[in-house]
């Protein structure tokens, strides 16, 4: 089933912890640590796997934004 599939039956997409690690470019195992931690995206069990909406990757990810320095932080201001 695609994406538009299901969004069509008002589903949205999940990632498993193994797509998830790998959008991110981290190990999967960090994934694990992350959410032992309390500190990674929530996600919800189906059978013995842990799956993860794409709504709440992002929102967890935007939680994680720093913004950019300003002029004091970095030194130039007076």
């Amino acid at each position: 089933m695609d994406t538009q599939q299901l969004m069509g039956l008002g589903l949205e997409p999940v990632l498993t912890t193994s797509e998830l690690a790998e959008y991110l470019g981290v190990n999967v195992q960090a994934i694990y640590d992350l959410r032992n931690d309390g500190r990674g995206p929530s996600g919800f069990r189906v059978g013995r796997e842990i799956r993860y909406r794409v709504s709440d990757v992002l929102g967890w990810l935007e939680g994680l934004h720093e913004p950019a320095p300003s002029v004091r932080e970095r030194g130039g201001g007076r």
